[in-house]
């Protein structure tokens, strides 16, 4: 499978961005998937997870209710909404896909990547 993320951008603390993810291929609903992100300087971190039907969703804690993991299978789709944007989630922000229907925390366990998207949170 083959990702493509959008959707980022610049914002000031406080708004919402909405990331896409757009995957290729007609086995989407094969995968569970999940969103990471790389602060300058960081390593990469778990943001949030679903699993392949969208019924089992995971969240870091430092997202959890403000941002919510979603997806469309008939479109191919995966979705971050984030808001209450903190200058912290500034980062650069890759959609995965794992084998692991249940969807994974574990960033090993993704072995498809998309490109990122930068989000950048102004204060």
């Amino acid at each position: 499978v083959q990702l493509q993320a959008s959707g980022g951008g610049l914002v000031q603390a406080g708004g919402s961005l909405r990331l896409s993810c757009a995957a290729s291929g007609r086995t989407f609903s094969s995968y569970g998937m999940g969103w990471f992100r790389q602060a300058p300087g960081k390593e990469r971190t778990f943001v949030a997870a679903i699993n392949w039907r969208g019924g089992n969703i995971y969240y870091a804690d430092s997202v959890k209710g403000r941002f919510t993991i979603s997806r469309d299978n008939a479109k191919n789709m995966l979705y971050l909404q984030m808001n209450s944007l903190m200058p912290e989630d500034t980062a650069v922000y890759y959609c995965a896909a794992t084998r692991v229907l249940g969807g994974t925390t574990i960033a090993d366990s993704y072995g498809y990547w998309g490109q990122g998207t930068l989000v950048t949170v102004s204060s």
